[in-house]
């Protein structure tokens, strides 16, 4: 995979005459991206964002969703498909040797890093509601996926606040929490009243009729009263992981070296 340290290692070769500027360029020729047609995929997205570019399965159909990840595979990124569909994916695993289907998390993954469980870096995932699991679990997936320790911590809404205080130690050492959360979407506020470290708020679009699809959520997250909580999309569950990965590189981890640790894994 050609990742910001690949390319260094690149550059250098060619400094030291290990690698001619001619071989070095046919390794960088597929750069920035491919043009399938239908589809041009980033294959440069790694080296700008420190994480590959990811498919997002609805509006596609099978075959270019095989295509694309095909194309990101040949460069040995590791690809992962976001909301695909059961019916879907069996057609999908097919095609693609070796790929994993994550069913609650409605994600393919092929190829994955290996999760480091001594680093100090820990992303707490945190549901209100057991149906609010899908969304959370595309979190916790993806940050998996990335090499992040994750500590799921599920169904301690505000409708019964003891089960949250229960786990409030375990929200107490973590470099970041996913707060995942339809209804009302109170639980972001409470959790940011208690702890430190950055949040970030997912509202669902679980809940009856006045929620209107998570919009009641929403809005409620970009009202919260404990300050600074980032708040994304309804059902953005892989936005908060992603988000949660630039706060991670800001902090005592680097992206730079979270990508370049993607092919020393596979």
């Amino acid at each position: 995979m050609m990742d910001r340290n690949r390319l260094l290692d690149l550059l250098n070769e060619i400094a030291n005459q290990d690698l001619t500027p001619e071989d070095a360029l046919k390794q960088l020729q597929l750069l920035p991206f491919k043009d399938l047609g239908f589809a041009k995929v980033d294959l440069h997205r790694a080296i700008r964002q420190g994480l590959p570019e990811v498919i997002f399965a609805p509006g596609k159909t099978i075959n270019q969703i095989i295509e694309i990840a095909k194309s990101l595979r040949e460069q040995n990124q590791i690809v992962v498909a976001t909301r695909v569909r059961s019916d879907q994916a069996e057609h999908i695993l097919n095609a693609l040797a070796g790929a994993i289907y994550e069913e609650r998390a409605q994600m393919i993954i092929w190829g994955q890093r290996e999760v480091d469980h001594s680093s100090s870096e820990v992303i707490a995932v945190v549901s209100a509601g057991t149906s609010d699991l899908p969304v959370a679990e595309e979190a916790a997936c993806f940050l998996e996926v990335c090499g992040v320790s994750v500590r799921r911590i599920y169904d301690v809404g505000v409708a019964g606040l003891h089960r949250l205080l229960a786990n409030l130690e375990l929200l107490n050492d973590v470099s970041a929490t996913i707060v995942v959360a339809g209804m009302d979407g109170a639980l972001p506020s409470v959790i940011g009243g208690l702890i430190a470290c950055p949040i970030i708020a997912v509202p669902t679009s679980v809940g009856y009729g006045s929620s209107f699809e998570g919009l009641s959520a929403l809005l409620t997250m970009l009202n919260s009263c404990a300050s600074g909580i980032t708040v994304v999309n309804i059902d953005n569950g892989f936005g908060a992981a992603f988000a949660a990965m630039r706060m991670l590189s800001s902090r005592k981890t680097n992206l730079a070296n979270i990508s370049g640790s993607f092919s020393r894994n596979l």
